[in-house]
């Protein structure tokens, strides 16, 4: 196979610092795969903040090439599955830790990795929607198993981040009823026209009432952050009510009583996407790509070039990014 030279956005570890630069690689450097795909479009995750500044729980080795997300073209193959020129997804598994990922203009990963692009979604659409939106997906899903949209309210953490955001509008075209816990208040009118009913702020929320047990409130919740919000959401959720949770970005712990358990039968449901199973990966894709498929879609996003990576990255580790950012790599 002939090799390509191509950009990327590269950290490199240097005298125990890490510095971030845009380099010009060649394929014949990419790891051992199946499959090797031209990439349109990335995104921007809290992951790929986490790799960028050197967080060996996610990335164990540089130099390096984030991106936990990529949509592209498939310029060589050694997999019946996939022939050149298919339009392939990959989201998750080791994209972007330590596999070189999506802020790079080629990638080479094994056939497992991928998912075809459903007819109904466009390449930049997929990546609007992303990891983040795919969980998100599986968040609802899990949720509408036990909770439905007559039962009541449903909180949502983070919202105005990438997850919650998708979350609060896919809750909306189901028919629930959500309430958004936020600490932007410049965002209010941002969630209310994805489809918040409420929005409660952020530092009222996780000062609560320390009793073990509180008020019920939610027929359930999507929780992003985890912390003492997930603690509080815990505590107010109804009799049978559900929480998803799928972040940590405000604590790995809690601390709560068993009584919200066994008194209201609640269930806490973990959600990850990074190893999220074939064939309902595809299944949730395609659900995504059609019934599913957000009418407010294109209004969730901000497109910048591979250039504008280290400004987003500090943005949104200084949480400062709202809903999706994608990068587009074609014309860089």
């Amino acid at each position: 196979m002939e090799s390509s030279y191509y950009k990327a956005f590269v950290i490199h570890e240097k005298d125990g610092k890490f510095h971030q630069n845009i380099k010009v690689l060649s394929t014949d450097n990419l790891p051992v795969g199946d499959v090797l795909i031209q990439v349109h479009y990335s995104s921007i995750n809290y992951k790929d903040a986490l790799s960028a500044i050197g967080n060996k729980g996610v990335t164990k080795n540089y130099p390096h090439t984030p991106g936990i997300d990529a949509v592209g073209v498939v310029s060589h193959s050694d997999s019946n599955r996939y022939a050149i020129g298919d339009k392939v997804i990959v989201t998750g598994y080791d994209l972007g830790m330590n596999t070189s990922g999506g802020f790079g203009q080629f990638i080479r990963v094994p056939a497992d990795w991928l998912v075809k692009l459903p007819d109904g979604l466009s390449m930049k659409e997929s990546m609007i929607l992303g990891t983040a939106g795919f969980t998100a997906g599986i968040s609802v899903l899990r949720l509408n198993e036990l909770v439905k949209p007559g039962d009541g309210k449903i909180i949502v953490s983070g919202a105005t981040g990438g997850v919650g955001s998708v979350a609060i509008s896919l809750l909306s075209k189901l028919g629930y009823q959500s309430v958004a816990v936020s600490a932007k208040q410049s965002e209010y009118d941002y969630l209310y026209a994805l489809g918040a009913s409420e929005i409660i702020p952020r530092l009222e929320f996780q000062e609560m009432d320390k009793r073990p047990i509180l008020s019920a409130k939610y027929a359930g919740g999507i929780d992003t952050v985890g912390g003492p919000i997930l603690e509080n959401i815990l505590k107010t959720l109804q009799p049978l009510g559900a929480v998803t949770t799928c972040g940590s970005v405000s604590s790995t712990h809690i601390s709560v009583s068993i009584f919200p358990f066994i008194l209201r039968g609640i269930s806490l449901i973990g959600v990850s996407s990074q190893n999220y199973p074939e064939p309902q990966r595809q299944t949730l894709w395609e659900k995504l790509a059609n019934e599913w498929k957000l009418d407010n879609l294109l209004n969730l996003y901000t497109e910048i070039s591979m250039d504008d990576l280290k400004a987003n990255i500090d943005l949104i580790l200084e949480g400062k990014l709202k809903g999706r950012t994608i990068v587009n790599l074609i014309d860089n």
